[in-house]
């Protein structure tokens, strides 16, 4: 039997990444689409609780069953996996975003939030970025990798509890070397608020700025970006700082009561 795989994304259910990523796996396995109408970049692991959630029925991969979400790219992995699926698909593969996931992007970004609800579940998960923010960008590199980390993930496995962060340069195909399991680098954006004045004379705010690496090691995405590999970043939904615990109790001279 084919496995099912959900593809979910964060830039609309008509982005072109979303439809590379269809078109890359959809031989792999049974594809079921549930993605944002609208564009959702960094919305993090926002859901709806305010406002009624719709699904639409859309007709933008061919015989592939798709539905449109009018929620964020968290809700589009828990509506799909109750409403439409029924049950928790193989696989969930959420992009191909148009832009970078890597270092510290994974805490904003939808793309990496719809796949790691699907990994919260219980499903084994991945997301998939291109180093290029145009929609015109050229997909035939990414899903290369993008089918070539699925099939991965449904022969061998993943870790449970671990979905997989993919990052894949703006390159061709000849200037590819590889790919790398790497650690997220320790990076971070460097951000200013550009205060401007509306017509009416009130201000208002742009965010600006740009981001800073200075992660210096050769083992992070970031180092992997720049030197032309492909990144595969293991993340974890579990938050906790466990290597802190021992210096807090130690440190906070703290008396446990059974």
């Amino acid at each position: 039997m084919k496995p099912t795989i959900l593809v979910t994304n964060d830039d609309g259910v008509t982005a072109p990444g979303i439809h590379a990523l269809v078109d890359a796996l959809k031989s792999l396995g049974n594809i079921v689409v549930v993605a944002p109408d609208r564009p959702m970049s960094a919305m993090g692991h926002a859901i709806t609780i305010g406002d009624p959630l719709r699904l639409e029925a859309v007709d933008e991969f061919g015989d592939v069953e798709a539905f449109q979400c009018s929620g964020t790219p968290v809700d589009c992995v828990k509506l799909a996996v109750d409403k439409i699926i029924g049950k928790k698909p193989d696989l969930c593969v959420s992009g191909i975003n148009h832009g970078s996931n890597s270092s510290i992007n994974v805490i904003y970004s939808g793309t990496m939030s719809a796949a790691m609800e699907a990994a919260i579940e219980g499903i084994p998960a991945a997301g998939f970025s291109l180093l290029d923010y145009s929609f015109s960008g050229n997909m035939t590199v990414a899903k290369k990798y993008s089918r070539l980390i699925a099939e991965k993930i449904l022969s061998e496995g993943i870790p449970d509890d671990v979905l997989l962060n993919v990052n894949i340069p703006a390159l061709p195909e000849s200037g590819i070397k590889g790919m790398r399991i790497c650690r997220q680098a320790v990076a971070k954006w460097e951000e200013e608020f550009d205060e401007r004045t509306d017509p009416r004379g009130r201000k208002y705010y742009w965010l600006t700025g740009k981001f800073e690496n200075h992660d210096l090691g050769h083992d992070s995405d970031e180092w992997a970006l720049a030197n032309g590999f492909v990144s595969v970043v293991p993340v974890q939904f579990d938050f906790t700082a466990h290597k802190a615990i021992e210096f807090l109790k130690n440190k906070w001279h703290l008396h446990e009561q059974d």
